[in-house]
């Protein structure tokens, strides 16, 4: 059962939903989001009460959305304002409605939240978008895998050897410290002396005498924050907020935003399509993963310290901080433990 429904996840970007209703899923659930006239955003069930006929296959008329079955019209709480096979003025039953989400646009995308009361008034801001001296770019992603197996998949170093060998990390079986913290919403974990020579991305994106400050953060229940500091200012930092699409299907979107003055522009022509490229490695395994978790139907993992955040991805997503009918509490906040691992 798919837990964090009082929580925010993108619909789609903003210039996605253009003056023609959207069909999205989250969470397995089929909703139509749309604009009005007026630039008005809202998000319903996908099916109109008359006979459930999809409104995301009907259109938009100036402040509400028509069925194209028998051109009910709704407004953007889910009521309905007109039935043309009625007369004018007549009296439209105070039960004709269907489900209204709750619906917003922030950071250039739509934002929905499934349950009648957000857990935040807001969703959780990508940092430094669009800010002055800072370059940013988007990517949107489709994993065949759950929530908790993309988050760990962009918080695991030890993959980056195996799976982004020579692009991202190259093997050098040097022992590295780590400390993992636990926060009021999530946890994180940052790496002391790690390698980075012979690898393209930082031949690319880093000066070879510069000191690296590197964190990996959870946020819970769906986000995931990477942040690279260089002594000489620079600064890369790449957040995913994971969509559920269905129990074992992810929409990612990602926003890759760093400080490199006075040439973000042109690190950004060759960043993105690496950053694209790299990534399309993580989908091809992470597919590869679930496709064998299907055939065996089960996940009895097995864990080792260097699996530094997915313990406390599992525990905070199973938790009562993301599912109201859980008892289970997060880890406490403050906790700190220290890791040796080679990397």
């Amino acid at each position: 059962m798919f837990i964090g429904h009082r929580y925010w996840y993108i619909a789609c970007s903003s210039p996605e939903l253009k003056h023609k209703p959207l069909s999205i899923t989250i969470a397995s659930l089929p909703l139509v989001i749309f604009r009005t006239a007026s630039n008005k955003i809202a998000a319903l069930e996908d099916r109109c009460a008359h006979r459930h006929a999809p409104l995301s296959a009907g259109k938009i008329c100036q402040e509400h959305i028509q069925c194209p079955y028998h051109g009910w019209q709704y407004d953007t709480e889910g009521t309905v304002k007109k039935i043309p096979a009625l007369p004018p003025d007549c009296k439209l039953a105070s039960n004709l409605h269907i489900k209204k989400y709750h619906c917003l646009e922030q950071d250039g995308y739509v934002w929905v939240c499934l349950a009648d009361t957000p857990a935040t008034p807001q969703p959780v801001k990508f940092p430094y978008l669009d800010a002055p001296g800072w370059t940013s770019f988007r990517m949107k992603t489709r994993f065949l895998a759950p929530i908790d197996i993309c988050l760990e998949n962009f918080l695991d170093c030890p993959h980056a050897t195996f799976v982004h060998r020579f692009w991202f990390r190259t093997p050098k079986a040097k022992p590295i410290k780590a400390i993992v913290k636990t926060l009021e919403d999530g946890a994180v974990a940052e790496y002391f002396e790690e390698p980075r020579e012979s690898a393209i991305v930082w031949w690319l994106l880093s000066q070879k005498h510069t000191q690296l400050q590197h964190t990996d953060r959870f946020i819970a229940p769906a986000t995931s924050r990477v942040d690279y500091i260089f002594s000489d200012q620079r600064h890369y930092i790449i957040t995913s907020s994971c969509t559920p699409i269905g129990d074992r299907t992810t929409e990612v979107y990602t926003v890759i935003t760093f400080r490199v003055q006075p040439i973000g522009w042109f690190i950004k022509l060759f960043f993105a399509p690496l950053s694209r490229f790299i990534i399309q490695q993580d989908v091809k395994m992470l597919n590869l993963q679930q496709a064998n978790i299907n055939r065996f139907l089960q996940t009895n993992y097995k864990f080792t310290p260097a699996d530094l955040l997915l313990p406390y991805i599992l525990k905070w997503r199973q938790s009562n901080q993301c599912n109201e009918n859980s008892d289970s509490p997060p880890p406490p906040v403050g906790i700190e433990h220290h890791v040796d691992m080679m990397l």
